[in-house]
């Protein structure tokens, strides 16, 4: 066998391989996903219909000032409400002001001055104060390989400007900013949660953290949306610590809310990459 003819070989086995084993060679790109097919037993309130967004509309564009309603209703942000996800638009707006599925009290949390609840099932969170909700957000739990534990916690730490230890922002060296850190739980191997800000994809997402709105970061990171308005990362944080000081380093909180994790997060069809 000839060393040119060798050479040729060596050339082509590298080649075969790549168009053998690469799986994106060829493939077609994800769909984008539909949030009409995740169920939420509120849904059964509210009348709606599946619309599918076209190039160039967004959340304010169609919908004016009721966009952050519909946001809301879908466990959606901005930067994931693009052409060809599909959204639920209630038949009548007036049904979703203000929405939110928790109830407006919950009696076995009377006796405490901060209690927070998360239902999952619902990818919702309820803040309450002697039983009684003042601020509820969306959420993006745990995805299915990675969820979010169920139970009773207690928020035991915050941090500012948190950010992954081991997660980084999509094709960069950046840790996945994590703002607006409140910690509920630590396992027995050191693995902890956290309630944090964080992209909202309108199903469950995480790697078992619970997320939150939080605008401000996707601005930054991402350029989008061009101004900033949802917050609600901030909002819960800012709640839990208060009146504490905070000069956005790592602190533990001793006796912090308590914090119950009910439900199952709703199956998901159709789900885009991340």
């Amino acid at each position: 066998m000839s060393f040119l003819y060798c050479r040729r070989i060596l050339f082509f086995i590298p080649l075969f391989l790549y168009l053998f084993f690469c799986p994106s060679w060829g493939a077609a790109p994800k769909k984008p996903p539909s949030l009409c097919s995740i169920p939420y037993s509120s849904d059964d309130s509210v009348e709606w219909e599946c619309r599918q967004l076209r190039n160039n509309e967004t959340l304010e564009g169609l919908f004016g000032d009721r966009w952050r309603d519909v946001a809301r209703f879908n466990r959606v942000d901005r930067r994931h409400a693009y052409a060809g996800v599909s959204i639920k638009v209630p038949r009548v707006m007036e049904e979703i002001r203000d929405f939110t599925p928790m109830s407006l009290n919950y009696p076995p949390a009377e006796g405490e001055a901060k209690f927070i609840l998360v239902d999952l099932s619902e990818q919702f969170l309820g803040a309450y104060e002697q039983g009684r909700l003042v601020f509820s957000t969306p959420i993006a739990a745990g995805e299915a390989e990675n969820e979010t534990p169920t139970g009773e916690f207690r928020i035991t730490a915050f941090h500012r400007h948190h950010q992954s230890s081991a997660y980084f922002i999509k094709d960069t060296d950046i840790p996945y900013p994590m703002n607006y850190a409140l910690r509920f739980h630590v396992t027995p191997m050191g693995v902890s949660y956290w309630i944090h800000g964080r992209d909202l994809l309108g199903y469950p997402a995480s790697h078992g953290c619970i997320g939150l709105y939080d605008e401000p970061m996707q601005q930054k990171y991402y350029y989008y949306p061009r101004t900033p308005v949802m917050e609600d990362a901030r909002t819960l944080y800012e709640w839990v610590i208060t009146p504490l000081p905070d000069n956005g380093r790592f602190r533990i909180l001793k006796e912090g809310p308590r914090v119950l994790i009910v439900g199952e997060a709703p199956g998901v069809v159709n789900r885009a990459s991340k």
